[in-house]
């Protein structure tokens, strides 16, 4: 229950404090890339239930290639770049939280190919409201990078990386404390590493 309050509250605030950010950001893209200003995509959220996620739009309209991005991605505009790098394509998903589709600290929400490739006990972090920052944000907060400098970017993902943040929402679950995700939001503010699930992310 703390949980959830705190996630309506922080959000709300967090809407308000950022609502000249939100502004500028959409005029920004509206005048440099066009319509639409909003990247709406049907996402797996809590208990398997699908929703729609907000996000700026990063990339060119019309482009509906793989899910997988990697720095550089040519689909990128140059605004859609500076906000993936600084997250700032991430403010919209605040009325997401508000509106109790989404938490401040969960796991990310998957696209519903990803959530059907759950097997076992990893389904049971579809009990989880999905999240803004989480476990797994935190360790690959530089994701398009690293995928990058392999030479397979989709397979990397899908054989390596995927699996891996399954695991630490996982043991997100299963060690989840209020305190934990307050330490996992400050991380996200400030570019900092915690210590979980007995290593540095």
């Amino acid at each position: 229950m703390l949980k959830f309050w705190f996630d309506r509250l922080s959000a709300f605030v967090g809407l308000i404090l950022c609502s000249w950010i939100l502004l500028l950001i959409a005029l920004l893209i509206r005048l440099l890339d066009g319509a639409p200003v909003l990247f709406c995509q049907r996402r797996v959220g809590k208990n398997g239930e699908l929703f729609v996620m907000h996000k700026f739009r990063t990339m060119s309209e019309g482009n509906d290639g793989t899910t997988v991005t990697v720095a550089g991605d040519l689909r990128i505009t140059k605004l859609g770049a500076f906000l993936r790098r600084t997250k700032l394509d991430e403010l919209p998903e605040l009325w997401d939280v508000f509106v109790e589709k989404m938490s401040m600290v969960g796991p990310r929400p998957d696209v519903p190919g990803y959530a059907d490739k759950l097997q076992g006990e990893d389904r049971e972090i579809l009990s989880l409201r999905p999240g803004i920052t989480g476990p797994a944000t935190l360790k690959y907060r530089d994701e398009e990078t690293l995928l990058s400098q392999v030479e397979n970017p989709h397979q990397y993902h899908d054989e390596v990386i995927y699996p891996d943040k399954v695991r630490l929402n996982l043991y997100y679950l299963r060690h989840y404390s209020f305190f934990l995700d307050l330490k996992i939001i400050f991380a996200t503010l400030l570019g900092r590493k915690i210590l979980f699930a007995g290593e540095s992310i």
